[in-house]
C-alpha cells in the first residue's frame, strides 16, 4: 500500500499519525509488530497512521509503554480528541479545561461533564451527529478535569424534567442516575434538582454555563442546536449570575435532589420482575 504522506501541521489528527509512523519507524517496527505489541491489528496502526482512525486514550497510553516515548501520545490524544468536538464548541470545551469553577443549569439533558458514556452515546445519537464513536469519546475526553490534581468547583442544577426523559432506555437512565450519586460524593461536585413543581423561574431562555478561572475574565456560555453562544461581556454576566443565585435558591437543597434522583432511579428505571416469574412474599 502507497504510504500517505502526511503535513503534521494540518491538524492534530495529522500530527499525531505523523508522529506513530515516525516514533514505530524510528523503532524499526512493523505495522504489524506494533500492533502485537500494543494488542490490536496493524491495520488498525495503518489507519490511525494515515489519519483514517481516530487514536483512543488507551491506546495512546499503550503506545507510550511500547515505544518509550515518555506520554508523547498520551498528551497529544487530548487535542486529538478535542479537535473532533464541533468547531463551535471547541472554543468553550478549552475554557472549561482551565476552569477553577462551573456552574451550570441544565433544562434538558445532563451536563456533559457528569454523563456516562451510555448516556453521552444516546444523546448525541438523538441530535444526528456524524461520527458517533469519535464524538463520545471527545465527550468522555472533557471529564478528564474531574480527576486532575487540582479539580474545578462544579455545580450542577438540573431541570426534574431531565431525570424523568429516559435517553436510552431504562437500563441506561438507572446508570446514569446512579452515577449521579455517586458524584455527590465528591467534595468539589455538587448536583441539585429544580423541581417540577416550581412554577416562574429565571432560566425560561433555557440551559447556560458560568466559567471562572484564574487567569481569564468570567464567560457565560449557552447554544442552540448548531452554534455556541460564549461572551465575557459583564453585563451578561452578571444577569446570568444573579438568575443562577436565584435557581440555586428555587432548586431543592444537595441532600433533597440526591433523596429524588434516587426514588426516580427506583420509581421510573428500577429493576423489572421477570415476566412470568410470581413475586415471593
Amino acid at each position: 500500500m502507497p504510504i500517505r504522506e502526511l503535513d503534521p501541521s494540518a491538524s492534530p489528527l495529522d500530527y499525531y499519525g505523523y508522529e506513530l509512523r515516525r516514533a514505530r519507524e524510528a523503532a524499526g517496527l512493523t505495522q504489524d509488530a506494533l500492533g502485537s505489541v500494543v494488542f490490536c491489528t496493524g491495520s488498525l496502526i495503518c489507519q490511525i497512521e494515515t489519519t483514517n482512525k481516530i487514536p483512543q486514550r488507551e491506546f495512546s497510553e499503550r503506545v507510550d509503554a511500547a515505544l518509550g516515548t515518555d506520554g508523547m501520545f498520551s498528551r497529544l490524544v487530548g487535542l486529538v480528541l478535542r479537535s473532533q468536538l464541533p468547531s463551535w464548541f471547541q472554543p468553550f470545551a478549552e475554557m472549561e479545561a482551565k476552569a477553577t469553577s462551573i456552574s451550570t443549569f441544565q433544562s434538558q439533558v445532563v451536563y456533559g461533564l457528569l454523563q456516562t458514556p451510555e448516556y453521552a452515546r444516546a444523546v448525541l445519537e438523538a441530535g444526528w451527529v456524524d461520527k458517533l464513536d469519535e464524538q463520545v469519546a471527545a465527550r468522555l475526553e472533557r471529564q478528564r478535569i474531574l480527576t486532575q490534581e487540582k479539580p474545578p468547583l462544579v455545580w450542577v442544577i438540573l431541570d426534574e424534567v431531565v431525570l424523568h426523559r429516559p435517553f436510552g432506555g431504562r437500563k441506561v437512565m438507572r446508570e446514569q442516575l446512579t452515577h449521579l450519586l455517586k458524584l455527590q460524593e465528591r467534595r468539589e461536585l455538587r448536583v441539585q434538582v429544580l423541581p417540577l413543581g416550581l412554577g416562574q423561574h429565571p432560566a425560561t431562555a433555557g440551559s447556560f454555563t458560568i466559567l471562572r478561572s484564574e487567569d481569564d475574565p468570567d464567560i457565560t456560555y449557552s447554544e442552540n442546536y448548531d452554534k455556541g453562544y460564549m461572551t465575557a461581556n459583564p453585563d451578561v454576566v452578571r444577569d446570568c449570575s444573579h438568575r443562577y443565585d436565584h435557581l440555586q435558591a428555587a432548586a431543592l437543597s444537595v441532600e433533597d435532589s440526591a433523596a429524588l434522583i434516587a426514588r426516580v432511579r427506583e420509581e421510573r428505571y428500577g429493576e423489572q420482575p421477570t415476566p412470568g416469574r410470581s413475586a415471593v412474599a
